[in-house]
């Protein structure tokens, strides 16, 4: 069995979705991550992750039986071809610093066959940064949450709790005022090492595993 990427576009009618899950689901493969939108011809565009495809050959003749379907194309999974991603969120000025340290030891990583990105998004209000914390769990492929900021509580780490309990997300928290430090599994002083640690604690080239530490562990 193997994942794959499908990006099907189809006529924008009803119920080409459901006609679609049906064939997916008769194949038995799992749907992790769908994404559709309509483009301005008026045609649907459907991109699904699929997990456990047995006969992918099989499954997109299928696919290609319903009327309302125009093409079907066949990629790698996302996780394979972009792998784990991690996300900073914070001021702007500890942003940049925190990436810039993931960005040099992603790059150490990526060059021995890993697949490891970063995004950053500078936000400053509690209210957009819980916003944006608790977006984490509707993101595909995310491994480590990187909080790059001065003073982080209230909503925030209400976020963090939450999504710490939905899923095995890494976080790591610099050394700041608030209450957000008590659910980090590292709190990092220095942003720069607080951007390396984050990607050699996701990464399978490393040696490093976090869990061994104990959680919330100060440096």
């Amino acid at each position: 069995m193997n994942d794959y990427t499908l990006t099907i576009k189809s006529a924008e009618k009803k119920g080409v979705l459901d006609n679609v899950t049906d064939v997916i689901t008769a194949h038995g493969a799992n749907i992790s991550y769908v994404h559709l939108f309509v483009e301005k011809n008026d045609k649907g565009s459907i991109n699904l992750e699929l997990e456990h495809v047995e006969d992918i050959d099989s499954l997109i003749r299928d696919l290609n039986k319903i009327p309302e379907i125009k093409s079907v194309e066949l990629h790698g999974s996302q996780l394979d071809i972009y792998g784990k991603r991690i996300i900073i969120i914070g001021g702007g000025a500890q942003v940049s610093q925190v990436a810039m340290g993931a960005i040099t030891e992603a790059d150490r990583h990526n060059i021995r066959g890993e697949r490891i990105s970063v995004d950053t998004i500078p936000l400053v209000g509690e209210k957009s940064l819980a916003e944006a914390v608790e977006a984490i769990s509707r993101l595909p492929r995310v491994s480590a949450l990187v909080l790059a900021g001065s003073l982080m509580g209230g909503e925030i780490t209400k976020a963090v709790k939450k999504v710490k309990e939905e899923s095995k997300l890494v976080v790591i928290s610099l050394n700041m005022p608030g209450s957000v430090t008590k659910y980090a599994d590292l709190i990092i002083t220095d942003p720069i090492q607080a951007g390396v640690l984050a990607v050699m604690s996701v990464a399978d080239t490393a040696v490093f595993n976090i869990e061994r530490l104990g959680g919330n562990i100060k440096f």
